[in-house]
Order: structure tokens, then C-alpha cells, then sequence
């Protein structure tokens, strides 16, 4: 499933058989908007930030500063931004499984 949304910046890093691994660069005012995925765990490491992961079901939002991490669950609608629309890089690891992009309006 293509990704239908515009980051500053996207590094593949690794991407194997049910692992993948990639630097992210989110610029002002964008974002990854709402998704989920059907199998795969995302593990976020900021780099740059600070940046935010909200969820749904339950609604939450974690702000990550640069050297911490988290995970969102294969099945979980989520998004992730700068905090206040800024700037934001990270890595994420998305594993184990088959990749999907699944949008969640």
C-alpha cells in the first residue's frame, strides 16, 4: 500500500523480509497522518525533535525528546508530527511482519 502523504525527508536504513528500518524527517506543518498497520509493531527513536505520537482506541499522545523511544502496537490508529507543527527526525523500526499502510481517516 503506497504512502499518500509529502515528509521532508525518508532514509531506508535496512528493509528485509518482515523488518524494516528508516530515518524519518517530518517538516513544518506536516505530518504522517492517521494509519495503522495490520502486523507490524512501530518503534520510534527521536533524533530531532521534540515530536508527538497520538493514538486512538484509547486516545493518547506521547512527546518524545531527542534519545527517547516508544512503540505503537500492529493494529493501533496513530500519527506522528513535531510538537506545535515544528521540525522533527527520527528512526523507526517496523517489525516483525509484512508491511502494510493501512489509512485511518
Amino acid at each position: 500500500m503506497a504512502k499518500s502523504y509529502d515528509i521532508e525527508g525518508r532514509e531506508v536504513i535496512a528493509a528485509v523480509k518482515g523488518l524494516r528500518t528508516q530515518i524519518l524527517t517530518i517538516g513544518p506543518d506536516q505530518c504522517v497522518p492517521w494509519h495503522h498497520h495490520s502486523e507490524v509493531t512501530d518503534t520510534f527513536f527521536c533524533i530531532e525533535g521534540p515530536m508527538q505520537i497520538e493514538t486512538r482506541n484509547p486516545d493518547d499522545q506521547q512527546v518524545l525528546s531527542p534519545g527517547e523511544t516508544t512503540a505503537v502496537g500492529a493494529g493501533q490508529p496513530h500519527r506522528v508530527s513535531g510538537v506545535d507543527d515544528g521540525r522533527c527526525k527520527f528512526l523507526i523500526i517496523q517489525g516483525v511482519g509484512e508491511y502494510d499502510f493501512v489509512a485511518d481517516d
